[in-house]
C-alpha cells in the first residue's frame, strides 16, 4: 500500500473511533440528564402493604402494569426557554396500563425542544390490592407530582407560575380532574403549595364519568362498576370547571370510537361558560391514541400547542 494510502486509511480510522467515542458520550450524558425520583419519601399514601408486581413490555410501543410505587422522571432541556415553564405528563392506558412511550418519554423530549422542563409521571394504577381507596390514587399522585415540582422548583430551575399538566385519554381525564379538583387535596401539604396547574393540555381526554359519554372502562377501573352518583359527578371534570379552572388546549378526532370528542367538547364549552379562553383542535378523523402523530392528516398538533404557549407567555 502506498505511504500516501496507508496515512489516509489510518487518519480515517483514528477519526471513526472518535466520533463513536464522541457519541457513546453524548447518548451517555444525554441518558444520565434523565433522573427518576420516587413521588413519596416515605410512605406511600393511601396504599397497603403489598409485592410490587410492575411490568413492562416494549414491542414497539411502551407498556407499564400494575404500577403500585409511582415515580416520576425529569427530562431537562439542553437550552431552557426564558419563561422556565414546565409540564407534567400523564400517559393514558385507561387506568390499567400506562403507554410511557408515545404518551410519555417521546412527548417528553419533544417538549425539550421547546425548551419546557418535562416530567413523565407513573402513577399508581388503581387496584384494590394496593389501595385503601383506588378511587383516588391516581389524583394523590398528581397533586403530589405538582407539589414536588413547585417546592424543588429551585433545583431544576422552573418558574412555580408556570407549572402545567398534561394528559392523554385516561391520563387526560387525570389532568382534568388535577385542574379543576385542585382545591381538594388528597395529599399532606404543610406548605400549603399550590396544588393548581398553571395550565393543561388534554390529547383526546377522557371528562365525563356521566352514563352518556365516560370511557366505560376507565371508569370502572377507577371507580368500579356500579360507581355512586356523587363519584360520577365528581369526576366528571365538565361539571367540575369554575371560574378559576386554568385555560386548557384540547385535541381530539370526530371519530374517535373510543372515547369521544363530545368528552373534549363538553370541558371545552364549560370553559367558555366560565369566560375561559382555552384553544381546542377538533381532526375529522385519527381515531385514539396516535399520540403525536395523527397520520391522517400532515398536520402536528404539536406545533399548534407551541404556538398556543408562546402567546400564553409559557415559552
Amino acid at each position: 500500500m502506498p505511504a500516501k494510502a496507508f496515512i489516509f486509511a489510518f487518519l480515517k480510522c483514528r477519526i471513526m473511533k472518535f466520533l463513536f467515542l464522541l457519541i457513546s458520550f453524548l447518548s451517555f450524558t444525554y441518558a444520565d440528564a434523565q433522573q427518576t425520583y420516587p413521588l413519596y419519601e416515605n410512605t406511600i399514601p393511601n396504599s397497603k402493604p403489598t409485592v410490587d408486581k410492575e411490568k413492562s413490555v416494549n414491542n414497539g410501543i411502551l407498556i407499564i402494569s400494575e404500577v403500585s410505587v409511582p415515580t416520576m422522571t425529569v427530562y431537562q432541556p439542553k437550552k431552557q426557554n426564558k419563561s422556565k415553564s414546565a409540564v407534567i405528563i400523564c400517559p393514558g392506558g385507561g387506568y390499567g396500563i400506562l403507554a410511557s412511550g408515545h404518551e410519555g418519554s417521546d412527548v417528553a423530549l419533544a417538549l425539550n425542544k421547546m425548551g419546557i422542563t418535562a416530567f413523565v409521571l407513573k402513577y399508581r394504577l388503581p387496584n384494590d390490592e394496593i389501595m385503601q381507596d383506588k378511587t383516588i390514587g391516581p389524583l394523590q399522585d398528581a397533586q403530589r407530582a405538582l407539589q414536588m415540582v413547585r417546592e424543588r422548583a429551585k433545583e431544576w430551575k422552573i418558574d412555580v407560575a408556570k407549572v402545567g399538566i398534561m394528559g392523554f385519554s385516561a391520563g387526560g381525564h387525570l389532568a382534568a380532574s388535577a385542574s379543576t379538583l385542585f382545591d381538594h387535596p388528597l395529599i399532606d401539604n404543610k406548605l400549603e403549595t399550590s396544588l393548581r396547574p398553571d395550565f393543561s393540555i388534554l390529547i383526546y381526554p377522557v371528562i365525563s364519568f356521566s352514563d352518556s359519554l365516560t370511557h366505560l372502562g376507565s371508569r370502572e377501573n377507577l371507580a368500579g362498576k356500579n360507581p355512586s352518583e356523587e363519584i360520577k359527578k365528581l369526576y366528571s371534570c365538565e361539571l367540575q370547571v369554575t371560574s378559576n379552572t386554568p385555560k386548557a388546549f384540547i385535541v381530539h378526532a370526530s371519530d374517535d370510537a373510543d372515547v369521544s370528542a363530545k368528552n373534549s367538547l363538553a370541558y371545552y364549552e364549560a370553559l367558555l361558560s366560565n369566560k375561559i379562553y382555552g384553544e381546542m383542535l377538533l381532526y375529522p378523523h385519527g381515531g385514539h391514541g396516535f399520540g403525536m402523530n395523527n397520520k391522517t392528516t400532515s398536520d402536528k398538533w404539536m406545533d399548534n400547542l407551541k404556538s398556543w404557549m408562546d402567546a400564553n407567555g409559557w415559552l
